[in-house]
């Protein structure tokens, strides 16, 4: 053994991205095992002995370059087990102080190591190499699941499963969480949502996602800095990726217009959060406290009339709204994408009941009593509080 092997092991420590601490204490253990293995003792995959055997000390000194390979005996009156006992007798002969119940290190002569012990050492060091990688990788993306991450397309196979290279790890998008109008190639540089961080015997699996609701999430508040900040806040996203997106938000300050915001200068800014989706629509759309109104909201552009709402008996929430013949078509959306969205923003089932005519004006009266109705709602709670609050005084 000498300074460069472990100058090298050092290198090798540096390009597996682990510790020279912890290659040091694999190329140990590996040793261990190998001069056990060479004895003609088992040893299980975890590194443990299997039966008999004797106690196995490697120490590798990295200062100095040195290998100590020790068998420990401990020292009894009468020997049990040759392999991990000594008599006192014959223990003296070595140390004239020791006493029972004392451990005595006897070195092992390297040449002991044939050249199969050195090549199962080899392949014990590589497979535990490969296990401390595994699981620094995943310590190092477990603390990221569920954020937003910068990656780059390693490559497509023939089952369009999209390899995404995060750093020191290697991600899958399966088919059904990418967007469907993006085509990937290698080298191209994408945001991804990390999905989901697991382990598994070939090492940790990544899931990465562009058709998460997660990710429209993260590009808004990039975007617009009244997110950020907290003042605009998103509520809901309902997502058909690359395709149409509604997001309901509300403002915590009367003075910011949570759309206006959302839109900015001349659409710039969801402008920008649908390039980066594959030039998906976006429509922000005013949250409401009141079911009705947020409906309503949700089913913009169309016009509707007077909304019903009802809780079926498996606990599900239905809406009921009447719409006129010639807002119909609009409400509902091609192919009954704008309706199936409302639905999934404002968590009701959405049926709709054709009325002859319903005008601009019939719609404002009608937004103006929900608006009414929420703020008595509202200040009915409020009273109520106070009063509980008097009442705990």
């Amino acid at each position: 053994m000498n300074k460069e092997f472990v100058d090298a092991l050092a290198q090798v420590a540096h390009e597996r991205g682990v510790t020279a601490e912890e290659l040091i204490q694999n190329f140990e253990e590996a040793l261990r095992l190998a001069y056990l293995r060479q004895k003609g003792y088992r040893t299980r995959k975890d590194g443990e002995e299997e039966g008999k055997g004797p106690i196995v000390e490697v120490h590798l000194d990295p200062q100095m370059g040195t290998l100590e390979v020790l068998e420990v005996k401990r020292v009894v009156e009468k020997v049990q087990d040759p392999e991990k006992e000594i008599d006192l007798e014959t223990a003296k002969q070595y140390d004239p102080e020791v006493s029972i119940g004392e451990e005595m290190e006897f070195p092992v002569d390297p040449e002991e190591f044939s050249r199969i012990a050195i090549q199962i050492a080899k392949q014990v060091l590589t497979q535990r190499l490969k296990e401390a990688e595994r699981t620094r990788v995943h310590n190092e993306y477990k603390d990221k699941e569920g954020e937003v991450v910068t990656g780059t397309v390693a490559r497509v196979d023939n089952r369009g499963n999209v390899y995404v290279e995060l750093g020191r790890g290697e991600a899958l998008m399966p088919p059904k969480e990418q967007i469907p109008t993006e085509r990937y190639y290698p080298g191209q540089r994408i945001k991804v949502y990390l999905k989901q961080v697991q382990r598994s015997s070939k090492g940790p699996s990544l899931l990465v996602s562009r058709a998460h609701e997660e990710l429209l999430r993260y590009l808004l508040r990039q975007e617009v800095p009244e997110i950020a900040e907290g003042i605009v806040e998103v509520k809901a996203i309902a997502r058909e990726p690359g395709s149409r997106s509604k997001v309901a938000v509300m403002s915590h300050n009367p003075n910011v217009d949570p759309i206006g915001a959302c839109i900015g200068h001349k659409g710039q800014r969801i402008q920008s959060v649908s390039a980066e989706l594959g030039r998906e629509r976006v429509d922000i759309i005013q949250w409401s406290p009141n079911p009705k109104e947020f409906i309503r909201n949700a089913l913009s552009p169309a016009t509707v009339g007077e909304i019903t709402l009802e809780t079926r008996e498996d606990g599900k929430n239905r809406a009921r709204v009447v719409v006129a013949k010639d807002q119909h078509s609009l409400a509902i959306g091609k192919s009954g994408q704008n309706v199936r969205l409302a639905s999934r923003l404002t968590g009701y089932e959405i049926d709709f009941e054709e009325a002859e005519e319903i005008t601009d004006l019939d719609a404002a009266i009608l937004k103006a009593a929900e608006k009414e109705e929420a703020l008595r709602a509202s200040q009915n709670a409020r009273e109520r509080f106070d009063s509980l609050f008097k009442d705990g005084e």
